[in-house]
């Protein structure tokens, strides 16, 4: 006598995946992450803030030996010819200048420093983030005056799973984190212009995905 063979929808696998993972996990839960507010505070007064990643040219005036170009590494600092560690991720690239005055004012006379950027990345504190059902998630620069339809252009708009008038925009304010709801189908495919609104650093945007 043949055995019946059992058929799965491919409904149910997901629901069976999820439950044997629930089974199979622990009663250990990591703690919330931490909430970091953006720097900004004025967003009408954009400055950029260095990050990790970021490139910098550190030109100290008459003194080559000691100018270059650094790479800020993961923990928000650079090490220079002259000084190690120096702190850096948070700061305009004009406060840096003046920061790096001071320090080397030890070893040199009247030190004149200019600081400049390339390869433009940020602390994380001021990246806007997109997840779910944007064609190209990711973690995008904040530039000034930033809106939702240039967002949306940086991650190549929506897939055609999205449920993009049920997404939603989180932000820090005062400390506390709010959600709001955003409308971007109708913003992008009906040209709703209204749905559009400002984009603040540290915004993180969710798009799920439709049910059919």
């Amino acid at each position: 006598m043949k055995k019946q063979k059992r058929h799965f929808s491919r409904h149910f696998l997901p629901i069976f995946a999820v439950s044997l993972l629930s089974a199979c996990a622990g009663t250990n839960t990591l703690p919330n992450a931490t909430i970091h507010a953006s720097q900004t505070t004025n967003i009408n007064n954009y400055d950029y803030k260095i990050g990790p990643g970021d490139t910098l040219n550190i030109f100290v005036w008459r003194n080559p030996e000691i100018s270059g170009s650094f790479i800020v590494r993961p923990d928000g600092k650079v090490t220079t010819s002259l000084v190690e560690d120096i702190e850096v991720s948070g700061q305009t690239p004009t406060q840096l200048a003046r920061n790096i005055e001071r320090i080397l004012a030890t070893y040199i006379k009247d030190p004149i420093v200019t600081v400049s950027i390339s390869g433009f990345v940020g602390p994380y504190s001021e990246q806007i983030r997109v997840i779910g059902q944007a064609t190209s998630p990711q973690a995008v620069n904040y530039r000034e005056n930033m809106t939702l339809l240039d967002l949306m252009i940086e991650v190549g708009g929506l897939t055609q799973f999205a449920a993009g008038d049920s997404a939603k925009l989180v932000r820090i304010e005062n400390g506390q984190q709010n959600t709001y709801d955003i409308n971007i189908d109708s913003l992008i495919n009906y040209g709703d212009i209204k749905e559009n609104v400002d984009i603040l650093p540290g915004d993180i945007v969710i798009i799920p995905e439709a049910w059919f």
